[in-house]
C-alpha cells in the first residue's frame, strides 16, 4: 500500500461547475451522508439549492441517522431522532467528494458533513466516527491507510446468478463482463480506483478490490462504490446485494478490511519482523470479540461466520494465512506493501464504521505495545484451542458492552446510541416468525 493524498477539489471550482449546471436540462446534484448502515441519505439538490449549501448549509432531518434498514425510525433511542422530533442537522458540503456519476448524464454526489443545530460536531454520524479515531491516531503520529475488498452478488432479470460459482474462473468472469465494463468508468469517475475483479466461490459471487486510499477516503470510496454497485446495476436489469450469507449452502459475502499506518511519508508496518505491525496486530485481536459489532452488524452477518465456510470464527492471526481472522501480509523487498488484513468484515458492515473500529483496536495495541500470540500455521478453521468469536449478533452485543477501550475511542455517546441500534435488529428478529420455523416444527410439535 502506498499513501495516496485526496485531490483538492477548490470551493470556487465546485461553485464554478454548478453555476455551468444551470444551463443543463435536469442536472441534479446528490448530497448525501452515509447513515448507520452505511447507506447514503440526502437529497437532490438543483445546481443553484446545491450552491447555496457550498456557502450557507442546508437543512436536513437528524431522521436520516436514526433509521433502521426498513426504513422505521429507531424509536428505543430517546436522545434524538424520532423521540425529540426529528429535528434539524446543518449539513455542510465537502467539495472534495464532488463525482459525476456516470450511468445519469447531467448528475453529480457529493459527500457532506453534519452538525448540530449550535455548531458542534455530530458524533452520531459514521463518517464522524472515523475521523474521530483518525484524529487519535495522528496525535500518535500516525496516518492510517484502507482499502476495502467486496464480496457482491448479480442476478439477471430472471432471478439467475450470474456465474455458477467457481472461484477465480477467467471464463465465468466474462459472464460479468457487460456489468464490469459499464462499473469501471462509473468508479473512475467517482475517484474510485478498482485495481482487479475476480469471480468468488458462489454463484454470481464476484470480488472487488478497491485500490488504497487514506482511511477517510478509503471508506468514501467504499460508500460510493456501493451504491453505484447497486444503481447501476438496477438500470442494467441487474440486481445486486451485498448481503452477507444469501443462500444455506454457499459462500457469504465479505467485506475484507486492509490496513497500514503511516509516519513521515514511509509505512511504519514495513519490514519483516516489525514490532509495530505485531502490535497493531494484538490489539485487533484483543478487540475483535467487540469489534464484531460493528464488523458483523446485523442478524444475517452471522449466517456467513460459521464453521465449515471460509469465513473466521476464531481469534487468530497468520503470516500470509487466509484462514485466520487478522493475515499479516509481509514484503521485505516493498515494505510500502506491508499491511494488516481483517478477514472478519462481511460485505455488510458499514465501511466507516469497519475502518474506524479496526484502526482504533490496533491503535490500542500499539499505544500498549501489546504482543500477539505465536501466528497460525495451517489450518486456523480447524483448531480447538483459539479463542473462539462472537456467534450471534446477542453475543456482539456482549462483548462490545464489555469493552471499554473501543466504546471510548468510539465516542460514548455513539456507543450508546449504536447499541441501541443493534438491540433493535435483535427485536426485531425475535418478533419474525420465519419460513424455516414453519417447516420446522409446523407438524411435530
Amino acid at each position: 500500500m502506498s499513501t495516496i493524498d485526496a485531490e483538492a477539489r477548490p470551493a470556487q471550482r465546485v461553485l464554478h461547475e454548478t453555476q455551468r449546471m444551470e444551463t443543463d436540462d435536469g442536472g441534479f446534484i446528490l448530497l448525501g451522508i452515509p447513515d448507520v448502515n452505511g447507506s447514503i441519505r440526502g437529497k437532490a439538490l438543483r445546481p443553484a439549492a446545491f450552491e447555496s449549501a457550498l456557502r450557507h448549509g442546508t437543512v436536513m432531518t437528524d431522521l436520516l441517522l436514526a433509521l433502521d434498514p426498513t426504513d422505521a425510525p429507531i424509536s428505543d433511542y430517546t436522545k434524538f431522532g424520532i423521540r425529540t422530533g426529528a429535528g434539524d442537522l446543518v449539513v455542510h458540503p465537502e467539495p472534495a467528494t464532488l463525482h459525476d456519476l456516470t450511468w445519469r448524464p447531467g448528475w453529480k454526489v457529493c459527500l457532506a458533513t453534519p452538525s448540530w443545530p449550535d455548531g458542534s460536531k455530530c458524533e452520531l454520524a459514521s463518517r464522524e466516527v472515523l475521523r474521530r479515531v483518525l484524529e487519535g491516531l495522528a496525535e500518535l503520529g500516525y496516518e492510517a491507510v484502507s482499502a476495502v475488498e467486496y464480496e457482491v452478488r448479480f442476478w439477471d432479470a430472471n432471478d439467475k446468478p450470474l456465474s455458477s460459482g467457481l472461484s477465480y474462473s477467467l471464463t465465468e468472469v466474462g459472464g460479468f463482463e457487460s456489468f464490469v465494463r459499464a462499473l469501471a468508468p462509473a468508479l473512475e469517475s467517482l475517484g474510485v480506483e478498482l485495481d482487479a475483479v475476480h469471480t468468488e466461490a458462489g454463484p454470481g459471487l464476484l470480488e472487488l478490490n478497491l485500490g488504497a486510499r487514506p482511511a477517510l477516503r478509503a471508506a468514501d470510496d467504499a460508500a460510493l462504490t456501493k451504491m453505484a454497485v447497486k444503481d447501476l446495476a438496477a438500470t442494467m436489469g441487474l440486481r445486486a446485494s451485498f448481503l452477507a450469507k444469501t443462500n444455506p449452502g454457499e459462500e457469504g459475502s465479505s467485506g475484507h478490511v486492509h490496513l497500514s499506518f503511516w509516519s513521515d511519508g514511509a509505512n511504519a508496518f514495513g519490514g519483516d519482523q516489525s514490532p509495530l505491525l505485531r502490535s497493531a496486530i494484538a490489539g485487533v485481536l484483543e478487540h475483535l470479540p467487540a469489534a464484531s459489532l460493528l464488523l458483523n452488524p446485523t442478524i444475517n452477518s452471522y449466517k456467513r461466520l460459521v464453521p465449515g465456510w471460509f469465513a473466521p470464527v476464531n481469534a487468530t492471526w497468520g503470516v500470509e494465512n487466509r484462514s485466520c481472522a487478522v493475515r499479516a501480509i509481509v514484503n521485505k523487498n516493498h515494505p510500502e506493501l506491508c499491511r494488516l488484513e481483517c478477514r472478519r468484515p462481511g460485505a455488510d458492515a458499514n465501511p466507516y464504521l469497519a475502518i474506524a473500529a479496526i484502526a482504533a483496536s490496533a491503535a490500542d495495541g500499539i499505544k500498549r505495545q501489546l504482543s500477539p500470540p505465536d501466528p497460525i500455521v495451517g489450518d486456523a478453521y480447524s483448531r480447538t484451542d483459539t479463542p473462539e468469536l462472537p456467534g450471534s449478533l446477542e453475543s456482539a452485543l456482549r462483548a462490545f458492552a464489555s469493552d471499554d477501550v473501543l466504546r471510548n475511542a468510539l465516542d460514548e455517546r455513539f456507543s450508546d446510541y449504536y447499541v441501541t441500534s443493534r438491540e433493535w435488529e435483535v427485536k426485531a428478529f425475535r418478533e419474525t416468525v420465519t419460513s424455516w420455523e414453519r417447516d420446522r416444527y409446523m407438524r411435530s410439535v
